[in-house]
């Protein structure tokens, strides 16, 4: 086996050991079974062979599965749709395996154009972490944000989902959305409700989540066997056809260029899970218009920047996610909690240790 189709089977047993790490034993199971075939020359060989060489940043295991599950959900596979949990199947990863390669082997093509994709799902969950950080830094005025790396925008809508806390709290009204628990508990001095007067989102392959397309493509990269985060997606989708965003195709710094700050209104650029896909240049120009705009902004016109992102607390230690804020006119940095990569529950306070 030469060095690439060896890279791709270490690939697809690390995104096995991750699925299983993050509660998906079912697609853990098939991209085992994934990995066996890989290596007996199996039918799977010639399906992804085209993405050897970069299978890690390709995140070619999961554009595979995510072209499966899309044929189950759109009902063009009734073989893996009987056994995915998201289609109402049995969830029996066995004969998901038997039905994924059969279909492998008798419609390769179908699967090859499939991982043109790359993942997108617009996690829901993260909402906790980004709307929790903006009730602490929020006031009275007008907010107005923008989301760099945004996918569909769904985050953009994170003021109309209810939050629930583990300690018995909440936060919201009644919404096609819920995250129970969404944190730990509901953050001290949070307004009753946020009057987001301005919603934009900025990618560079958006999807657009009212077109029955973009919601299939971002239902196909939900693990289907977490039928609560499909649920709080499908709600999204609900509100995203109530509620206006504005969906921009443009990098991160591209974004930023045509951001400005307005009087009497709190601005708030945020992301999450996207900053280790940005290439270092526009990390760069990312960063120095953060800075410029913070330079910008006053009592009056109020300027922040939230993010949930892996990080290192300390140089050499593993990563964490973390939610962080700066807010101008102080511009300083504070780490306000940490949370599961899918962004829910949320602890807030300084990480430990």
């Amino acid at each position: 086996m030469s060095d690439s189709l060896d890279r791709l089977l270490e690939h697809v047993r690390q995104q096995a050991s991750a699925c299983e790490a993050l509660g998906s034993p079912f697609y853990a199971a098939l991209l085992t079974r994934l990995a066996e075939d890989l290596e007996a020359g199996g039918p799977s060989l010639a399906v992804l062979e085209g993405h050897a060489d970069r299978p890690g940043p390709d995140a070619v295991a999961l554009r595979l599965l995510g072209a499966a599950h899309r044929l189950a959900l759109s009902r063009r596979s009734p073989e893996l749709a009987a056994h995915f949990p998201s289609t109402g199947g049995d969830g029996d990863p066995e004969s998901a395996w038997v039905a994924l390669r059969s279909l492998l082997d008798a419609r390769p093509a179908e699967l090859r154009e499939g991982l043109e994709l790359a993942p997108q799902t617009n996690e829901t969950g993260r909402a906790a972490a980004l709307l929790g950080a903006l009730l602490q830094v929020a006031g009275p005025e007008p907010v107005r944000v923008w989301e760099i790396g945004a996918s569909a925008g769904l985050n953009l809508l994170a003021d109309r989902f209810r939050y629930r806390a583990a300690d018995g709290q909440s936060w919201g009204r009644g919404s096609p959305v819920e995250l129970d628990p969404a944190w730990d508990a509901v953050p001290e001095g949070a307004p009753e409700r946020l009057e987001v007067v301005e919603r934009v989102a900025g990618d560079v392959s958006p999807v657009d989540p009212t077109s029955a397309e973009g919601a299939l493509r971002l239902e196909s990269f939900v693990w289907p066997d977490q039928l609560e985060r499909l649920e709080r997606l499908r709600g999204a989708l609900e509100l995203a056809r109530e509620v206006p965003v504005r969906r921009e195709r443009a990098t991160a710094p591209e974004l930023l260029d045509a951001l400005e700050l307005v009087e009497g209104t709190l601005t708030v650029v945020w992301h999450s899970v996207m900053w280790q896909y940005v290439p270092r240049e526009q990390q760069e120009r990312t960063s120095a218009r953060i800075e410029e705009l913070g330079t910008r902004a006053s009592s009056t016109a109020r300027f922040a920047h939230i993010a949930f992102e892996p990080r290192r607390l300390a140089p050499g230690a593993p990563h964490r996610f973390v939610v962080s804020v700066r807010q101008w006119p102080a511009g300083e940095e504070r780490i306000l909690g940490e949370a599961p990569p899918h962004g829910a529950p949320v602890r807030w306070g300084p990480p430990e240790p």
